[in-house]
């Protein structure tokens, strides 16, 4: 963010920016990955759909993976690709045009393949979602293979005859993981579903990859990428989707009030955790901000709106803060603006990138109307 903070007072705020600069060397290391193990990197919708920057992504990634109709038409739209498709379940009424705007679509369950059998097309590739009843993430609410999970097939639900119409499989069973973490779940993967690798012509191994956080094993994911292809020639997919634009962004706030209640001093930020940063209270995690400090003043951070859990503690800064003082969070370009609702009425933040070039463009501010008729 080279310049950014003498520019800070020209910004809207608040404002989602992501940093372009940033952005393109998560960009390099994926079309490295691709390069070196020879798999496809695809843009998972769900946790970034910046498509502003879909054209430059495309100078590096092999397209997108779309959970809904809208994404696919976001794909189609603005990647110009086709997507990868798959959708928790697909409606009678959208099917159709899924498979218009899809080259390949995954089925969740086989009862949605076997209702949707008999409209499947020659020039599309079908997949089953498998769960290996197998994940190392430690979070229930974000781990797809927890017991009693709707996500994907087990194995004891897999048909005796694989059918001739699937020619790929799925698995999505990361979240924020490691390559070590992929080995172990690859473990399981090729111990109980082997013969079904050796039976398809590819595999998608889902999201949840951190590839581009900081000392992530490359080297080894690769390796492993690599492996799996060659051992069962099969064309292989990943899906980041925190991955793609994780610590390329930031949230431009800044304190409109300080209040203090039994000695917990909050200061009362122009945006909100419920309905701007979500994660921070579902996952939950604490955000990092500009200038924070590990000892100091500790000062909770309150969000906007009239929800009474809408805040996040354990702050601390070397000064008091005050009213019209700005309030940066780091990481905030995936699974952020991807979320926001229009909780409440409060102003949503603006979204702009902060170019190479050292300057702010604004791509979208928001108004009464985008809120009015959000609940039209």
């Amino acid at each position: 963010m080279s310049g950014f903070f003498e520019e800070i007072n020209s910004i809207p705020n608040p404002s989602f920016i992501l940093d372009e600069e940033l952005f393109i060397q998560n960009m390099e290391t994926f079309a490295a990955l691709q390069e070196q193990s020879g798999i496809h990197v695809l843009c998972a919708l769900k946790g970034f759909s910046m498509w502003e920057v879909f054209p430059l992504m495309m100078n590096y990634l092999s397209g997108g993976t779309a959970s809904s109709l809208n994404e696919a038409r976001l794909i189609h739209d603005e990647m110009g690709k086709k997507a990868h498709s798959c959708f928790v379940v697909y409606s009678q009424e959208e099917f159709n045009e899924v498979q218009e705007l899809s080259s390949h679509i995954t089925f969740n369950s086989m009862s949605q393949f076997e209702r949707f059998k008999k409209e499947l097309k020659k020039d599309i590739q079908y997949a089953l979602r498998i769960n290996p009843e197998f994940s190392n993430v430690d979070f229930m609410q974000y781990n797809p293979c927890a017991s009693g999970s709707r996500f994907g097939v087990t194995f004891d639900e897999l048909p005796a005859i694989f059918p001739d119409e699937i020619t790929g499989v799925h698995f999505h069973t990361l979240c924020e993981s490691s390559a070590e973490n992929f080995k172990d779940v690859l473990e399981v993967i090729e111990s109980k579903f082997g013969h079904i690798l050796h039976h398809v012509k590819w595999v998608n191994f889902g999201g949840g990859h951190h590839i581009t956080q900081k000392d992530y094993d490359i080297n080894l994911l690769s390796s492993l990428l690599n492996t799996v292809r060659d051992k069962y020639d099969l064309e292989v997919y990943i899906e980041p989707g925190e991955a793609i634009a994780l610590n390329a962004g930031f949230l431009l706030a800044k304190v409109e009030d300080v209040v203090t209640n039994q000695n917990e001093k909050t200061a009362v930020l122009n945006v909100s955790f419920a309905a701007h940063m979500p994660d921070c209270l579902e996952m939950p995690y604490k955000p990092e901000v500009v200038g924070e400090t590990k000892e100091g003043i500790e000062v909770t951070l309150g969000g906007n709106t009239c929800m009474s859990g809408d805040f996040v503690r354990g702050f601390h800064f070397e000064k008091e803060l005050h009213v019209g003082q700005h309030i940066v969070f780091k990481d905030m370009a995936h699974y952020t603006f991807v979320k926001t609702t229009f909780f409440n009425g409060v102003q949503h933040p603006s979204l702009g990138i902060w170019t190479k070039n050292k300057e702010f463009r604004l791509l979208k501010d928001f108004r009464y109307e985008d809120f009015k008729y959000r609940l039209s």
